[in-house]
């Protein structure tokens, strides 16, 4: 099957009691119609049949033509963003990612309205890494299982990070330099890390192997001593022991930190 064929074509499910599209699909062929038949039990089956119970029939009717089937899925996913809400398609179709979540219209998104994000990042202090070698040299760090490492790993240059500290509070805000990497691959001011004076030595522990620590290249913006970790108790603000975590639908905590550290992460945003 050539799916490069312009062959597939974008249709929608209007019910003539309202006029309202309930359904977008695609398909080619005599698709469009073996919904009127389908005996699954899902919201779209039930409309219609609801539809054919009064004495009626939905309007069935093709929406673009002469398609190939990644045309296809494009356009349905487009339509099925634009009435996500009222439509009764079980799943919101290919593409899906490309496309800004329903009802976020009146916000600032991260990879919609900015390039990068605004993320949560956990310190994690111990035996391998500490806030102040972290505000020092200027880094985050994570490791020792992949299940660790990966989080931090996805952080890409320029995305916004805010610090926190368990037991004390947040402690940073900074910006990604450079992606994280393998500790013994790990330089500042194209010195490797090991040879700067650090507090934590265990933070090379497992560097030759998956579970290595890897460090992602920090320019700090604002910090402060763990004693002064700005945090305030039942007060809405996130925390969590992810890794890392997006900030993008914290509200509270967003306002709590410009507040805190002094600075507005729209213009921070807007800067890169």
């Amino acid at each position: 099957m050539n799916q490069n064929l312009p062959e597939y074509y974008v249709y929608v499910y209007i019910d003539p009691r309202n006029f309202e599209e309930f359904y977008f699909g695609k398909g080619k062929g005599n698709r469009k119609s073996t919904h009127l038949t389908d005996s699954s039990d899902t919201e779209k089956t039930k409309r219609i049949k609801d539809i054919q119970k009064a004495g009626l029939n939905p309007i069935i009717k093709v929406i673009a033509k002469d398609l190939t089937e990644k045309q296809a899925f494009l356009i349905e996913k487009t339509l099925i963003w634009k009435l996500g809400k009222n439509l009764t398609n079980l799943s919101s179709g290919h593409f899906a990612e490309k496309f800004r979540p329903h009802d976020t219209l009146h916000l600032d998104l991260a990879h919609f309205d900015f390039k990068n994000g605004l993320y949560y990042i956990n310190v994690g202090e111990g035996i391998h890494r500490c806030w102040e070698d972290c505000k020092r040299y200027g880094f985050l760090s994570a490791g020792q299982h992949p299940k660790y490492s990966d989080p931090i790993k996805t952080l890409e240059e320029g995305d916004l990070v805010a610090a926190y500290l368990k037991g004390y509070g947040y402690v940073g805000i900074g910006r990604v330099a450079k992606k994280a990497v393998r500790v013994n691959e790990f330089k500042i001011d194209n010195r490797l890390l090991s040879s700067y004076d650090l507090k934590v030595l265990d933070i090379y522990d497992n560097s030759h192997n998956e579970n290595s620590e890897f460090p992602v290249k920090i320019d700090w913006i604002k910090t402060v001593d763990k004693k002064d970790a700005k945090w305030k108790s039942k007060n809405g603000l996130f925390s969590s022991q992810l890794i890392k975590a997006s900030l993008q639908g914290q509200p509270k905590t967003i306002e709590f930190l410009e507040k805190e550290f002094e600075l507005n992460f729209k213009e921070l945003m807007l800067m890169e």
